[in-house]
């Protein structure tokens, strides 16, 4: 058995987030991944940072970190933090702390964790199994395994939580909600899940949405499902985004497009979502990447999926493409993958969100809003839900994306570059300074999720 998964250690990460989650000023929980080798770091116990974390969404970490680097930054942390030694920004664990149950499932339940990452994996894989899953989604998402694996801990760890609960999954957000806890419920898609409902009626649950139209579908699917709930308990914050990632929209210039290559990130999700496309997408652009001068540069994100960097890999090869170094610049291809979602998350935020001009990447809750927020545009893959859909819907009406013509991608991003309209160079400037015009209720999320929390006496 892995040193990772000996219930000694898994228990003594248990303990020490309890402690830290019942002093911290804005406790936050999510249900994203396993990241137990940082977190054993971050507590100066052995790690193996061989192992690789079990990924379910890089939404639902990233949107977590991002309110809780909003919360450091806002506050005045100063010191390091030893979440990992990649991470930039400066934390306080008595600040703000969040949780992921994944961390401490007993090796006897691991299975369990496997299994739900396998399932949402070939689903992402494969448009057959996709359909399917479409076609019973609800039932799906009520029954995964995982939730009995991480019921007895989320438990324990919040038994003394007296503060408002910031909960970035509907499941962690139920949990806590049916004990009574005070639950600050973020909606991480313009979207409203019949899961969401569940305890809508209650008055130690509040709700977090993004705009006006989710919180309309709130009420009016609240009432359908006949939950009597308060209006004023579900408030319209906008998108959770890192500021680090706002801040990289300081450095973007759209009319800087005419004087280099346009830079453009192709993104998987979490479980490696897409991956058909992206192979396509790669084989086609890698053509302009052969040109000189080429009209491109390209950054791929593979996150922990191993099948999916070796497809990047190979490809690459295949194709004579070099595969430059993470910290060039300047390189015309470069690849972010590994094993830990902390670390990768914060090479997206320091390698791609200032450097790219564009994402391709399905419309999902974290890439779209952060991309957007960073001052990108975007070029849609497809969608895997109804709320991807509305994310697109989101982005097409504010000029900001678009939907990627996978078959015709290369001619797709020439004719883009090329002058469209009398007073600008191309879509694409158009579309970024679309993104930098953006209203301020997309940027402003974390500071109103934590207003929420803090306002709630």
């Amino acid at each position: 058995m892995p040193t990772s998964l000996l219930d000694s250690q898994t228990e003594a990460l248990l303990r020490n987030d309890k402690m830290l989650i019942e002093r911290t000023r804005f406790p936050m929980v999510t249900v994203s991944s396993s990241f137990r080798e940082d977190l054993k770091q971050f507590y100066g116990m052995e790690h193996d940072p061989m192992m690789r974390d079990v990924v379910f969404s890089r939404a639902h970490f990233s949107m977590a970190f991002g309110v809780a680097v909003y919360a450091w930054e806002s506050s005045g942390a100063e010191k390091e933090c030893p979440l990992s030694e990649k991470i930039t920004a400066k934390c306080d664990e008595n600040i703000a702390w969040f949780v992921d149950p994944t961390n401490y499932v007993r090796s006897e339940d691991w299975s369990k964790i496997q299994t739900t990452e396998y399932i949402g994996r070939r689903l992402a894989r494969n448009q057959v199994l996709k359909w399917i899953k479409d076609q019973v989604d609800t039932f799906a998402r009520n029954k995964l395994p995982i939730t009995n694996a991480i019921t007895p801990s989320l438990l324990h760890i919040f038994r003394k939580v007296e503060r408002p609960i910031i909960s970035f999954h509907y499941e962690a957000g139920n949990i806590l909600g049916a004990t009574g806890k005070r639950v600050v419920q973020v909606l991480t898609d313009p979207h409203v899940r019949d899961q969401y409902l569940h305890l809508a009626h209650l008055p130690n649950m509040k709700y977090c949405v993004m705009d006006e139209k989710t919180r309309e579908d709130f009420l009016e699917k609240a009432a359908i499902f006949k939950k009597d709930v308060d209006p004023n308990r579900v408030i319209i914050t906008g998108p959770p985004i890192d500021p680090r990632i706002i801040a990289a929209r300081k450095r973007k210039n759209p009319f800087a497009l005419k004087r280099r290559p346009l830079r453009l990130c192709i993104t998987t999700g979490g479980l490696g979502t897409n991956k058909d496309e992206i192979k396509e997408i790669l084989t086609l652009l890698f053509d302009l990447l052969r040109k000189r001068p080429s009209p491109i540069q390209l950054l791929c994100y593979g996150g922990t999926q191993h099948d999916f960097t070796l497809m990047v890999q190979e490809i690459a090869k295949k194709e004579r493409i070099a595969i430059g170094n993470l910290e060039d610049r300047s390189a015309p291809f470069r690849l972010i993958h590994g094993k830990h979602i902390v670390g990768l998350n914060e090479e997206m935020i320091t390698y791609a969100f200032p450097w790219a001009d564009g994402f391709i990447s399905k419309p999902s809750g974290d890439m779209a809003y952060d991309a957007a927020a960073a001052g990108c545009f975007l070029l849609f893959l497809t969608s895997w839900g109804k709320w991807e859909e509305n994310i697109q819907h989101v982005f097409e009406q504010r000029g900001i994306g678009r939907r990627a013509q996978i078959d015709y991608i290369k001619e797709q991003i020439e004719v883009l570059g090329s002058p469209i309209l009398l007073h600008h160079d191309s879509w694409y400037a158009k579309a970024m300074q679309n993104a930098l015009d953006i209203p301020p209720l997309f940027l402003n999320g974390a500071k109103n999720i934590l207003s929420v929390a803090k306002n709630w006496k």
